[in-house]
């Protein structure tokens, strides 16, 4: 337990978040409506205080107010649990590799938490204020998604749903006639996000082997023997992809002897894979084979003439991987 891994999740939504604001402008315009400024307004992480006391320890900066002024700042103030949300902890599914496909990757079901965020909004002038706001508002209502990537090695992409909670205005004058005014708006959002577990490899988890025993008798304390049923994983599939021989004449759906090209590589009690039919090889004669079909669930089809025979053997077995409906031998020991 507590393996060390980092999906970024929570950085990815913070982050994924403050990118809804960084794009808003205000317009100035003068007494015969011309537009004399358009002030793209800056955003930065951090908390509202620390923009306040700097506008108030820098007197320097009244002289440009268009440079400090209109600006915002986002912050994420708080992490707590949904259980409005909240799915099983010990269920997992699995996914493929998304760079090449050829390893199952398996991951617990996330844990659904909220991620709460205070977004401020500070202006010298109240016109300044209701052009951001308004640019805000009709986007939440009052959520608004936001398609994050959250674990980035699965490739696992959800929409995160951003919700507007409450809006406070704060306009105060302190101090002389000729201190500063600073309008502030605060918005508080949730964002409903979820955070994922380690993804580990699907392989690694296969079940290679599995027994059960009984102890038969009535009376526990004095057993008379034991059985233990043994079942060992095989393929369902050939995976080298390498034909072993080829069928010497068309076969029908009911024929279960019937003739190969070259047996020499086949052995009896074995199975093999024809066009996604399986068969069991119960005896071999010169380059005839008996056989059962349709085994595992597999289909029974017809086949023609130089259709492709797999081999299953232990070297597939080797291979087996997450979610191969493969079948189990089974034997009494």
């Amino acid at each position: 337990m507590f393996e060390y891994f980092y999906n970024e999740i929570l950085r990815r939504t913070i982050i994924s978040f403050g990118t809804l604001f960084n794009s808003i402008t205000v317009k100035q315009t003068n007494s015969s409506d011309d537009v004399v400024s358009v002030i793209r307004v800056p955003l930065a992480y951090g908390p509202t205080q620390k923009f306040l006391a700097r506008l108030e320890q820098s007197p320097d900066l009244n002289k440009s107010t268009a440079i400090t002024l209109p600006r915002m700042s986002f912050e994420f103030t708080g992490l707590t649990y949904d259980g409005t949300r909240k799915v099983s902890t010990t269920q997992q599914y699995t996914v493929k590799d998304p760079d090449d496909g050829s390893e199952s990757k398996k991951i617990y079901m996330p844990v659904p938490y909220n991620m709460q965020f205070e977004l401020s909004i500070m202006t010298k002038l109240n016109d300044d204020a209701l052009q951001i706001v308004e640019q805000i508002l009709p986007y939440f209502q009052p959520s608004y998604n936001l398609s994050v990537e959250l674990v980035e090695s699965i490739k696992e992409k959800r929409d995160i749903p951003v919700v507007l909670e409450n809006i406070t205005m704060q306009d105060d004058y302190e101090g002389d006639f000729t201190s500063r005014r600073v309008l502030l708006y605060t918005l508080r959002f949730t964002a409903k996000t979820y955070l994922f577990g380690p993804a580990t490899s699907g392989t690694k988890d296969i079940i290679k082997r599995a027994s059960v025993s009984y102890l038969t008798g009535t009376d526990i304390a004095n057993t008379t023997r034991e059985v233990t049923y043994t079942a060992t994983p095989r393929a369902t599939k050939n995976y080298s992809g390498d034909a072993t021989t080829t069928l010497a004449a068309d076969i029908t759906k009911t024929l279960k002897t019937f003739e190969v090209e070259d047996a020499s590589g086949l052995t009896a009690k074995s199975y093999v894979n024809i066009e996604g039919e399986q068969l069991f090889i119960k005896s071999i004669t010169d380059n005839k084979l008996t056989v059962l079909r349709g085994q595992d669930g597999t289909t029974v089809s017809e086949h023609l003439r130089g259709a492709p025979v797999h081999i299953i053997n232990a070297a597939d077995n080797a291979l087996i991987e997450e979610g191969d409906d493969f079948g189990f031998s089974g034997s009494i020991v």
